[in-house]
Order: C-alpha cells, then sequence, then structure tokens
C-alpha cells in the first residue's frame, strides 16, 4: 500500500533531517522530490500542486527554520497535511434508524465484495445487516452476492428471473425486507450496476434507484490502482449522485495509491473504508491520520494492536507467553506461534505498523519459507514435536521427504527452534536472578 511513495517520501525527510540548520534552498529541493514522487505515485497534478504549496508556505516560516530541529518540524508539518488530503478524522457511517447504503461504481471496483465486506463488517459490531442483489446487468453479480452472502450469514435479496426494470426490482427488495424473518434487518446494503465507463443510462438509472431508496449514504466503490482516471470518474459520479464517501479497493496490490489523495481531494467526501485484500474479512475503516504514519514509516502501532485483539485469543496469548517464559514450549508451540502470526494477515503489512520498518530497503517476508516450517513441522511425529532432541539424522532424513523440503532446511529450522528456547531459558534465569537482589522488574514478564 503507497509503498513507491512512502520508499520516496522517507528517503527525502531522512536527508531534511540529517541537516543540522535547514534553509529555503533546502526545503525547496525537498519539495521538488516530494512533488516528484506524488506525481509519480498517480496523484493528480493539480492535487499535488496545491498540497506542495501548502506544505511550503508552512515549512518556509521563520519558526520552523529557526527551530532546533527544523527537519523534524517539517516532517511533523508534511504529517499534518497529509492527514487533511487524507481526509482528516476518520468519518463513520450514518447508521441512524434501518439505514440504507448505495454501493456504486464502475464494473471491476469490487461493489459486490465490497458490499458483502462491509456486511461482515457491521454484522461483526453488533449490526443486522441485510444485502440487495440490483445489478440487473450482471447476471454473475446477483450469484456472486448470493455467494458471499451464505458464507458471512448474511440474507440477500435476489430479483426475479429475468428481472430488467432496477426499479421494479427494488420495489420488490422493500417487499422482501418487510417479511418476518427480515424485519430485524437494521442495515441495508444495495449492490448496484456498474459500466466499464460512465455513461448517461447508468447515471440516469442510478439516480431513479437513489430518489426512490433515499439512501442516507451512497459509497462509491474504487479501485486504487486507477491512476488518472480516479479524478474523472469520481466526478462524475459525485456530480449525478451526491457521494457522500468512498471505499478504496485492493489497496493491498497498488504500490502508487494516488487515487486516494486525488479522489478525497476532488469529491471533499471522506474515505471510508479500505479494501487491504481478497479475503472477506480484508477489509477496515479508514483512518487518515493512521495511514499518512505509515507513508511517512512512523508506523501505526494502534492498528497493529488492534488487529491481534481481533485475530488473537487472549488465552491462546497467555497460554504461550507462560511457555516462552518458562522455555518449555516445544515445536508444536513453535507452530502455534507461526500461525498466530499470520492470523494478523501479510506480513508486510503488519511490518509497516511498525515504527521505522518501512526504512528497511530490500526487506520481504517470504511466505513460502514460512510455509516450509510449517510443511516441517506436520511431517514430524508428535512424540519429535515434543521431544526434538530424538531427532537424529534419519528422522530428519524422512521429515525432509515428507514435507518436500531438504535435509538442511530441515537442520536450520531447528538450529533457530533451539536457539529461541535457549534465548528464553536464560532470560528465565536472568529474571530470577534480578529478583533474588531485588533488581527492577522486567517489563512484559511476570
Amino acid at each position: 500500500m503507497f509503498s513507491q511513495l512512502a520508499d520516496k517520501l522517507q528517503d527525502v525527510f531522512k536527508d531534511l533531517r540529517g541537516h543540522g540548520s535547514i534553509s529555503e534552498a533546502n526545503v525547496a529541493e525537498a519539495m521538488r522530490e516530494v512533488r516528484m514522487a506524488l506525481l509519480e505515485a498517480d496523484v493528480h497534478y493539480q492535487v499535488a500542486k496545491d498540497f506542495i504549496a501548502r506544505v511550503k508556505e508552512k515549512a518556509l516560516g521563520e519558526d520552523v527554520l529557526r527551530s532546533i530541529t527544523p527537519g523534524q518540524q517539517i516532517v511533523k508539518i508534511f504529517h499534518d497535511e497529509l492527514t487533511a488530503l487524507l481526509g482528516g478524522d476518520a468519518a463513520p457511517l450514518d447508521l441512524d434508524g434501518p439505514a440504507r447504503i448505495l454501493i456504486v461504481g464502475l464494473n471491476g471496483a469490487g461493489k459486490t465484495t465490497s458490499s458483502a465486506k462491509l456486511a461482515r463488517l457491521l454484522k461483526s459490531q453488533g449490526r443486522t445487516p441485510l444485502l440487495y442483489a440490483l445489478d440487473l446487468h450482471r447476471p454473475a453479480a446477483i450469484e456472486q452476492l448470493a455467494v458471499l452472502g451464505q458464507q458471512i450469514g448474511v440474507p440477500v435479496y435476489r430479483p426475479q428471473p429475468g428481472e430488467t426494470d432496477v426499479l421494479r426490482a427494488a420495489k420488490a427488495a422493500l417487499a422482501w425486507a418487510d417479511l418476518p424473518e427480515n424485519k430485524n434487518g437494521n442495515v441495508h446494503i444495495f449492490d448496484t450496476a456498474g459500466r466499464q465507463e460512465i455513461d448517461e443510462p447508468l447515471v440516469q438509472e442510478l439516480q431513479r434507484v437513489r430518489d426512490f431508496l433515499a439512501p442516507q449514504e451512497i459509497l462509491l466503490v474504487a479501485d486504487a490502482a486507477t491512476g488518472q482516471q480516479a479524478v474523472s470518474v469520481a466526478t462524475h459520479f459525485h456530480e449525478a449522485l451526491g457521494v457522500t464517501g468512498l471505499v478504496l479497493t485492493k489497496l493491498d496490490g497498488d504500490a502508487r495509491g494516488g487515487a486516494a489523495l486525488s479522489m478525497r481531494q476532488v469529491t471533499q467526501r471522506p474515505i471510508k473504508f479500505a479494501g487491504v485484500g481478497e479475503k472477506i474479512d480484508q477489509f477496515e475503516p479508514f483512518y487518515p491520520e493512521r495511514l499518512a504514519g505509515r507513508i511517512l514509516g512512523m508506523g501505526d502501532i494502534v492498528g497493529l494492536v488492534e488487529k491481534a485483539a481481533l485475530a488473537i485469543d487472549e488465552d491462546d496469548a497467555r497460554r504461550m507467553e507462560e511457555k516462552l517464559r518458562t522455555a518449555s514450549f516445544d515445536l508444536t508451540d513453535f507452530l502455534d506461534q507461526f500461525k498466530m502470526i499470520r492470523k494478523l494477515g501479510p506480513l508486510e503489512n503488519i511490518l509497516g505498523m511498525l515504527p521505522g520498518m518501512g526504512n528497511m530497503k530490500g526487506f520481504s517476508v517470504d511466505e513460502k519459507q514460512m510455509r516450509r516450517v510449517e510443511a516441517i513441522v506436520l511431517s514430524m511425529t508428535m512424540e519429535e514435536r515434543h521431544k526434538p532432541d530424538i531427532l537424529n539424522a534419519r528422522r530428519r532424513q524422512r521429515i525432509a521427504r515428507g514435507s518436500g523440503t531438504s535435509v538442511t532446511e530441515v537442520n536450520d529450522l531447528l538450529m533457530r527452534f533451539n536457539q529461541m528456547r535457549k534465548m528464553m531459558k536464560n532470560m528465565g534465569k536472568f529474571k530470577k536472578m534480578m529478583a533474588r537482589s531485588g533488581g527492577p522488574r522486567i517489563p512484559g514478564m511476570r
């Protein structure tokens, strides 16, 4: 997400922070680099120009240039302006009363998937969502929404086969919502038709549906990789429908991400949600300040803690901490620890939430290597996992064959495991020694 932009900006500000004093020439050079980075990230030219002008005006202030840490001050100004550009404070949905949400966008942007993802998210928050398939131009969209609704346990309205009148389908949908089994639904999410590009028939159809349903929210779903076309798409949809918020999809796969900056600016509507992966649960509220911090290499500790709280069972974490603390964990626990970490999502994304990790050029997490670790441990018997010391040469050869790896890879895994166990054992001894001597308590260890 924004990886190219983040890399370039972090390089610029690293250089800026290295100066003991900063001149107007230093600032001007840095702003030229930032402007080029924004344009290469597909931020619209006018958006980039206005943004740089605001940052430069504040950065050239006398209080900044004469401060003790001018480089840090300028980074702070840039962070604040980037947060404002992305939307300032997070904007929640208007869910007062039985809420109606209209999902709009071009074909391929991810409207249907985003509708289901939003329903799953709202359900996890205690709401009772209902989904409505109103894309009559793409029959596969109706079936897709029905399948996704079944996966997440949310009822889906499906129009009559062959239905071509979207208003008639919308009226039937509301009648379906009044059925006894659907009466408890308090958030109604309508997936609508799209086109390859915006045309008059599409606009008129969506306007009729909007006027009939009178939704509180009209969310424009847009592909983050849209690039310069993002401004045109956002402008046309907003002028035609009065968009209340944006949903950006495929942020995990787009290295540039300039669409997020451009669309927010031209519509003056908040980015409310972001799709960060293909899985149904990889959909989250959009927090401008957190994303600004991640782009500038400051991390997102709050987001990481929230992910951990949702993904990791507290009792499991406590048991793992006890095993690590007493150095009593075995290879089964070692594997469980890997699985616990992987629940948090793609590890590159997790590392990006840690302060300073964005500056580690060329560092990547090899998911294939993690799968090999899992295959090696699963190829062991339970006795071997509990007592790795019995793993002689013959057993290691058998494990390598069973896991499709080499004996060298098996040996490397066992070496890392033993190093980890030894380290935790030494940590336990140190803790006991400190307790006997009345020394300070080690944070994080009971």
